[in-house]
C-alpha cells in the first residue's frame, strides 16, 4: 500500500487540507503502507517557497511524518515523456483557440440546449492551418482526448460512484507556455511512484473520472487504483468553509495556541458518529477505521475544537509543558492555573499576574473591605490553606460573604473577575505583592 499527500504550495495549509493528510497518514500507518509527500508545485506563478517549508512545518506540528517526499518541479522529464506518449497515441491534440473563442462556443451550445463543453474544433485542424498558426505566433495548448464512457468506480467513502466523459470538456492537459496542469502530472506522479491509494476530497470526484481515463491511457490497462473521497468540511453554521479564510489555518490555530493533539483528534472524528478524544496521530492509528466516514459533509466548529482543546489542556501533566510555559513557570504554577486554560498561550498572562507587576482596578466603594484584608493579612509561608483561613477572617471583620466578599479580593488580588482557585494560585502571588495590590485597589 502506497498513499500519498499532495498540496500545492501556493498558500498555507488549512484544516480543510489538513484533514485528508491526516487521513493518508492514519491508513498508510494503520496498514504497513508507504506515506508520500508530494508539492505539487507546477504553477510557478503562485507557489511559494515559505508555502512549502510551511506545509512541512505544519504537518510535523501534528505529528505527521513521511517516508518520501519530492517536488513536481523537479519532475519535468517525466512529464514531457509522458505527454509525447499521448500525442503518439493521438490522445493528446493542440489547441489554439483564444478564450473569447470558447466562451462564444459555449454560449451558442448554451442558446442550441446543449451542454456548453469543448465542441473539439481543433481535431478538425489540418496540418497546414497548424503550421500556419505556428507560423503566425502562435502557441497550441494541448487537451487529452476524453473517451467516449462512463468511468465507475466502488468510493472507500462514498460507494459506487460514476463519471460520464461525454458530457465533460476534453482537459488541458499543457498550457501554452508549456507547463503541465495538476489532472496530467498527478496521474503520471501516481503511475511512476506506484501509488495504490487516492485519498482526497469530494471535490475531485469529476477530477477522477478523467484521472482514470488518463491512467488507463498511460498504462495500457484498467484502473488498479482505490480512491476514497471525503466530504468536504462545512463551517458552524453549515456554510462552505473557506480555504482562503486565514482563520482555518493551521499556522493561525498553532499561533492561538491549539494543541496538535486537540487538531489531530478533532479532524480524526470529524464526520464519524464517534466523539473526538485529544491524541496524537499514533494513538490514533489503532482505532482508525475510513469506512467510518459519512457520506454528508462534517461541520467544523471552532467551538468544538476548542472545548477539546480545553479538556486536554486541563490533563497535561506538568512534564508534557514545562518546555512551553514561560520562563520561571514551575509545577506548582501549572497545576493552579491549567483548569483554567482554553488555550495554552493564556498561561503567559497568567504567569504574569502571579509573579509580575499588574494594574488592578480601583475600588474605592470597597475600600473598607481591602482595609479589613490588609490588616488580617497572614505572614508567610503561604500555602493551601491560606487563602480560606484568611477569607474566613475578612469576613468575620467585615460581615460580607460569598460573592460581596469574594469578588472585590479577586480583583484586587489579579484584576480579573475569573481565574484559578485563589486557593491555589494565591501562595504563587505571595504576601508582599498581595499587599501592595490591595493597596493601589483601595484607593
Amino acid at each position: 500500500m502506497k498513499v500519498r499527500f499532495a498540496p500545492s504550495p501556493t498558500g498555507w495549509l488549512h484544516v480543510g487540507n489538513a484533514r485528508p493528510a491526516l487521513a493518508n497518514w492514519l491508513e498508510a500507518r494503520k496498514r504497513g503502507g508507504t506515506f508520500l509527500l508530494r508539492l505539487d508545485d507546477t504553477d510557478t506563478g503562485r507557489s511559494k517557497p515559505e508555502y512549502a517549508q510551511g506545509i512541512e512545518e505544519d504537518l510535523r506540528w501534528l505529528g505527521l511524518d513521511w517516508d518520501e517526499s519530492f517536488r513536481q518541479s523537479d519532475r519535468t522529464a517525466a512529464y514531457e515523456a509522458a505527454a509525447e506518449r499521448l500525442k503518439k497515441a493521438g490522445l493528446l491534440y493542440p489547441c489554439f483557440e483564444s478564450e473569447e473563442e470558447l466562451n462564444f462556443k459555449r454560449e451558442q451550445r448554451r442558446k442550441q440546449g446543449r451542454a456548453p463543453i469543448y465542441d473539439r474544433g481543433a481535431l478538425k485542424m489540418t496540418a497546414e492551418q497548424y503550421e500556419r498558426a505556428l507560423a503566425n505566433g502562435k502557441q497550441p495548448y494541448w487537451r487529452f482526448k476524453l473517451n467516449t464512457r462512463t468511468v465507475a468506480w466502488r468510493d472507500g467513502v462514498l460507494g459506487e460512484r460514476s463519471v460520464k466523459l461525454p458530457s465533460l470538456s476534453d482537459p488541458v492537459l499543457i498550457r501554452a507556455d508549456g507547463s503541465f496542469l495538476y489532472t496530467f502530472t498527478s496521474v503520471v506522479d501516481d503511475l511512476e511512484t506506484g501509488i495504490t491509494h487516492i485519498i482526497r476530497g469530494e471535490d475531485h470526484v469529476t477530477n477522477t473520472g478523467i484521472q482514470i481515463d488518463i491512467i488507463e491511457a498511460l498504462s495500457g490497462r484498467p484502473n488498479r487504483v482505490y480512491f476514497a473521497h471525503m466530504p468536504l468540511l462545512l463551517d458552524a453554521e453549515g456554510g462552505p468553509l473557506s480555504k482562503r479564510l486565514g482563520s482555518i489555518s493551521l499556522r493561525q490555530f498553532r499561533r492561538d495556541g491549539i494543541e496538535p493533539a486537540a487538531m489531530t483528534g478533532y479532524l480524526a472524528a470529524l464526520g464519524s458518529s464517534r466523539d473526538p478524544v485529544a491524541a496524537s496521530p499514533r494513538e490514533l492509528v489503532a482505532d482508525w477505521d475510513i469506512t467510518r466516514i459519512s457520506h454528508s459533509p462534517a461541520r467544523f466548529d471552532t467551538k468544538q475544537l476548542l472545548a477539546l482543546n480545553r479538556k486536554h489542556l486541563h490533563a497535561l501533566t506538568f512534564e508534557a509543558v514545562k518546555d512551553r510555559l514561560p520562563d520561571g513557570a514551575d509545577e506548582p504554577f501549572w497545576l493552579a492555573v491549567r483548569g483554567n486554560l482554553d488555550l495554552l498561550n493564556e498561561a503567559r498572562d497568567w504567569h504574569e499576574t502571579a509573579r509580575g507587576e499588574i494594574t488592578v482596578p480601583e475600588q474605592p466603594e470597597e475600600a473598607g473591605l481591602l482595609r479589613a484584608a490588609i490588616e488580617t493579612l497572614p505572614a508567610g509561608p503561604w500555602d493551601e490553606s491560606t487563602w480560606p483561613g484568611w477569607t474566613a477572617a475578612i469576613g468575620a471583620a467585615t460581615g460580607k460573604k460569598g460573592k460581596l466578599l469574594f469578588l472585590p479580593l479577586r480583583r484586587a488580588l489579579t484584576g480579573e473577575d475569573h481565574g484559578p482557585d485563589l486557593k491555589t494560585f494565591l501562595p504563587l502571588i505571595g504576601p508582599e505583592r498581595a499587599r501592595v495590590r490591595l493597596s493601589r485597589s483601595a484607593g
